[in-house]
């Protein structure tokens, strides 16, 4: 008998289970996949190392207070095993045709920048300022009453209710519609990328919360993404709990109506594992699938009316050569076609992406080991994949990988006309499709985020921490959102459901 089963060893499952490893609990970590990590794992080929989901993230500075508090909390949890290393200022730059900005830090200096470009924009600038901050305090109160009791989440919702659905309920098209130049709103909303939602569908309050997350700067795992499993999986180990790879969860089985243990594969052979009570990191879809329908029947069929975000292509290129020299640096490059941000990449195989996100890692890790990388991300309609999204595992009909290299030879050429100086460097490419992303960290339909990212997903009562399974909790971006932080906390709070304690380290 485990204390607690945690399935998916992503960044929300790793930071859950260390925090109960470090409250005491004997803790197992089922991961499906032969590497750890979820979307924190990295790979190699030949010379070159490349990370599949992490380019950036904030929280971890050297600042006091809420600026730091991730970088604290993850330093408790591994025991001073990560370090971070500042992805410089600017940290992500907009490319639109024939213009270019900076986005820096602190909010004040980007400001400075907007007002210096766009001088007749002063009161626009100033009101879009004014709502990020309002959206990100709604924003607060809304994560808030996810982590909390039933009761006392009621309590806030009655209390900032109103104020976390206005800034749901606005979209960020709706937001930057009130901006009167176009390329001023181009850079004010080009970054939705990191979250996966369009303008048109996405809610100003996500917007503001992630973009808001790199104010106090923006920050690289030094020795690579795969250090959050590396430090954490120790901490787990050291308190008597285990990670059992390749263990792909089939069902969940409640005991005298509770979740109590969990039926999983090993190859060909199948295998039950009981704890105390159980965290879901695998997806909110995911986990409704592995229960028996008379389980919170309600509670799944609101689960089921969620669907999955946008998928994407993911181009890793190794080069050769000094690519610092070449124009590349540590800063993201948001990259547009057009002024139109918004639209999504449908046909892959007939246009260019309208969006790139172009990011160089091996520039951002000071310990980075082999050949300089880039690696370009464009997100898109799953749609077209769609005839393989449900095949067996590792069946790849020729028709697929036909398509998959057409597709990826496209998108090589538009990273190397935006690049042309590092075209010659490049040696190696390889792209994963969401074909890939679903085989590997099993989210639905290949989404990038997880369930679509819109206002039914914020408002949703259904994506709490506590289920109405008694002894399952949640966590991972379907309830918390996007990226590493945001995940990272989910686990916490769903560790601190189990022992409040770790309450207390918020505040520090």
């Amino acid at each position: 008998m485990w204390d607690t089963i945690v399935i998916g060893s992503g960044i929300g499952g790793l930071a859950a289970a260390a925090a109960l490893a470090r409250s005491g609990q004997k803790v197992l970590i089922l991961e499906q996949h032969a590497v750890p990590g979820g979307l924190t794992q990295t790979f190699s080929r030949r010379d070159w190392h490349f990370s599949t989901g992490v380019h950036y993230l904030g929280g971890v500075g050297p600042q006091a207070g809420p600026d730091g508090r991730f970088g604290r909390l993850l330093d408790w949890l591994s025991d001073g095993r990560l370090e971070f290393a500042a992805c410089g200022n600017p940290y992500d730059i907009v490319r639109l045709p024939g213009f270019e900005l900076g986005i820096e830090h602190p909010e004040e200096r980007y400001r400075d920048v907007l007002s210096a470009r766009f001088p007749a924009q002063q009161r626009a600038i100033a009101l879009w300022f004014d709502e990020m901050q309002a959206a990100r305090r709604a924003a607060s109160s809304m994560l808030m009453a996810r982590g909390l009791p039933h009761w006392l989440a009621a309590g806030v919702r009655w209390w900032r209710g109103a104020e976390i659905e206005r800034w749901t309920r606005i979209s960020l098209a709706e937001a930057l519609a009130e901006i009167p130049d176009r390329q001023l709103r181009a850079v004010l909303g080009a970054r939705w990328g990191d979250y996966g939602a369009p303008p048109a569908t996405a809610p100003l309050l996500e917007h503001a919360l992630v973009t808001g997350a790199y104010n106090a700067g923006a920050y690289y795992p030094v020795g690579g993404p795969a250090r959050f499993a590396a430090a954490l999986l120790p901490v787990v180990r050291a308190a008597g709990g285990d990670c059992e790879l390749g263990a792909s969860v089939e069902r969940l089985e409640l005991v005298e109506g509770r979740a109590t243990a969990v039926h999983y594969r090993k190859g060909d052979t199948l295998h039950r594992a009981a704890a105390h009570q159980l965290i879901s990191a695998m997806g909110a879809l995911n986990t409704a699938a592995c229960l028996q329908p008379q389980d919170a029947p309600q509670w799944q069929a609101a689960l089921r009316e969620f669907r999955p975000g946008l998928a994407c292509l993911s181009l890793y290129i190794g080069l050769e050569g000094d690519i610092a020299a070449a124009g590349a640096s540590a800063a993201n490059v948001w990259i547009y076609e057009s002024d139109e941000i918004g639209d999504v990449w449908r046909r892959p195989a007939d246009e260019d992406a309208p969006g790139l996100f172009v990011s160089f890692p091996s520039l951002k890790d000071p310990q980075h080991e082999g050949g300089p990388t880039a690696e370009v991300i464009a997100l898109c309609d799953a749609s077209a994949f769609a005839p393989w999204l449900h095949l067996p595992e590792g069946e790849r009909p020729e028709a697929y990988l036909a398509f998959k290299a057409w597709v990826e030879e496209r998108l090589l050429a538009q990273f190397n006309r935006h690049f042309p100086a590092l075209a010659p460097m490049v040696r190696y490419h390889e792209m994963s499709t969401p074909v890939t992303q679903r085989h590997y960290v099993r989210s639905p339909d290949g989404a990038m985020y997880g369930l679509e990212m819109d206002a039914a997903r914020l408002a949703s009562l259904a994506l709490n921490i506590r289920t109405p399974v008694p002894g399952l909790l949640l966590a991972g971006q379907d309830i918390f959102g996007a990226g590493v932080q945001s995940a990272a906390m989910s686990g916490w709070l769903a560790a601190a459901a189990l022992e409040p304690t770790l309450l207390r380290r918020l505040g520090g």
